[in-house]
């Protein structure tokens, strides 16, 4: 079999999408205006799966805890190319300081919100339900 087509530069780039998430942000037309996403590596994903994974120590016991709604969110922060999340001008309009209280003040229609981190989800790769995703990391 030949593997040149696997080889370092060969693989197309990742994703990227168009998508209106929000009916609440428009342009000076009255249009709704539309976020940009691009898919992330598997290796921040692992570096989000970690960072969202707590270890403790109990009577000689290793517990791990995981905090589903927060991977899910930081997916959705790192996929989103615009509005950009962590821009400080931004974080600073709302009083926020984490990236993920953010995301959930600008996209407070709970709808909104879902279809975000579902939008997301569905551009790395993830077909699946997110809890899916989930499960895979407990593992």
């Amino acid at each position: 079999m030949d593997m040149s087509a696997f080889m370092k530069g060969k693989a197309k780039q990742l994703p990227e999408e168009e998508k209106v998430i929000s009916t609440l942000y428009e342009d000076e037309k009255g249009k709704p205006i539309p976020f940009k996403f691009k898919a992330i590596p598997t290796a921040l994903v692992d570096k989000l799966k970690s960072d969202c994974t707590t270890i403790k120590h109990t009577k000689g016991q290793r517990i791990e805890s995981f905090d589903r709604d927060r991977f899910s969110c930081k997916i959705g922060i790192e996929t989103t190319i615009f509005p950009d999340f962590k821009n400080t001008e931004l974080l600073q309009s709302y009083n926020c300081i984490d990236p993920v209280d953010l995301a959930k003040e600008i996209l407070n229609l709970p709808g909104e919100y879902t279809e975000w981190i579902q939008t997301c989800s569905k551009l790395n790769g993830f077909d699946d339900t997110i809890e899916d995703l989930v499960a895979e990391a407990k593992n």
